[in-house]
């Protein structure tokens, strides 16, 4: 009789682990489910933003290339925005790269001169 009673004991323990380790499965999952929905959302409005600026960017140098065209040719003037953007992404290139690895320490000099026959 007793072994009867550690054996149903047994399985009330494994129903029970099997049905907190579900709980906890299925919890994780939503949650990383709900995260995954946000980081997605995210990444699209950065998307958006970034096809939006450079949109606007082109705009721009297409506003700054007819104000120049005022006043020289408009081969003249796209040459110049041409140039100025040129200048704008090498220098931006430039500032994104990172710096050379800085030189090795030299050794420390010694601060008393060494004594002869050490």
């Amino acid at each position: 009789m007793e072994r009867m009673g550690e054996h149903i004991n047994e399985q009330l323990a494994d129903e029970l682990a099997g049905r907190v380790t579900h709980a906890v499965r299925e919890s994780l999952r939503e949650e990383f489910t709900a995260s995954m929905r946000a980081q997605r959302r995210r990444a699209i409005l950065y998307a958006g933003a970034g096809a939006a600026a450079l949109y606007t960017g082109a705009a721009v140098a297409l506003a700054i290339g007819l104000v120049l065209a005022l006043g020289m040719p408009d081969w003249g003037a796209a040459l110049v925005v041409a140039v100025v953007l040129g200048v704008a992404a090498y220098v931006l290139r430039g500032a994104a790269r990172p710096g050379r690895p800085p030189a090795p320490d030299a050794p420390p000099m010694p601060t008393t001169p060494p004594t002869p026959g050490a």
